[in-house]
């Protein structure tokens, strides 16, 4: 793949962009995100954030309204708690095949893939982290050959995916979850399907609770518009 294919798309980084302010509680339930108001944030066109609004409305981020179209959608402890619950348990059966069907070389690539991260979690740079999270993730998902299983996994991932990225505001995050990913290799690299299920389910659990922590810090308030926050490059 050449580095153009590879760069994400004006699409792809307003959806990232806004799913991350949804995920830290800069735009909090019930936000009105109006297209022409967003597309003068980010100094764009209304079509990519037309299609960017979409893709959250696809993945519950976002929900639309009789007379107010697009709004924030209510992701409240308790839905989340029933995502974080299903990610736990699917996640939890990929390390379980994984440690059971990885082939030899499958199981070298996963350690390849983490010994890298080790960098980027002692320096606590999250920015840098998150990518060593997802390529391990996906490894672990892709183990466990069982395509359905992996598509069911992705689908959920996508949607807690914002929420998943968010727990590496707390400090210290990328080296706990370094320490956590290195029970489940060890647990693959051994055959052990029931202790890389201990340990993924474990892993997820920490990220859910690292996540509720950052929430719980949060003013009681979300900013009133989506122009509230200053947009980063996109």
């Amino acid at each position: 793949m050449s580095q153009d294919a590879a760069k994400p798309t004006l699409v792809e980084r307003l959806t990232r962009q806004l799913s991350d302010e949804i995920a830290s509680g800069l735009l909090g339930p019930g936000v009105r995100l109006d297209e022409k108001t967003v597309a003068e944030r980010f100094d764009t066109s209304r079509t990519p954030v037309r299609e960017a609004l979409g893709q959250l409305v696809a993945i519950g981020l976002a929900e639309r309204r009789p007379h107010r179209g697009v709004v924030v959608a209510a992701a409240g402890p308790e839905r989340l708690g029933h995502m974080f619950e299903v990610m736990t348990e699917l996640e939890g059966t990929c390390a379980r095949f994984a440690a059971e069907r990885m082939t030899a070389v499958e199981r070298e690539r996963l350690e390849r893939l983490h010994a890298p991260s080790a960098a980027a979690a002692a320096a606590d740079d999250a920015q840098a982290y998150v990518a060593h999270n997802r390529d391990f993730h996906q490894a672990i998902y892709a183990g466990s050959h069982n395509p359905f299983l992996v598509e069911t996994t992705q689908d959920v991932r996508r949607r807690l995916a914002p929420f998943r990225n968010a727990q590496f505001q707390v400090g210290g995050r990328p080296s706990a979850s370094f320490a956590e990913h290195a029970l489940v290799v060890d647990a693959v690299a051994a055959g052990d399907g029931a202790a890389a299920h201990d340990a993924m389910v474990r892993h997820i659990a920490r990220v859910r609770d690292a996540y509720r922590t950052l929430q719980a810090s949060w003013p009681a308030a979300a900013p009133p518009a989506a122009t509230a926050p200053t947009a980063p490059e996109v």
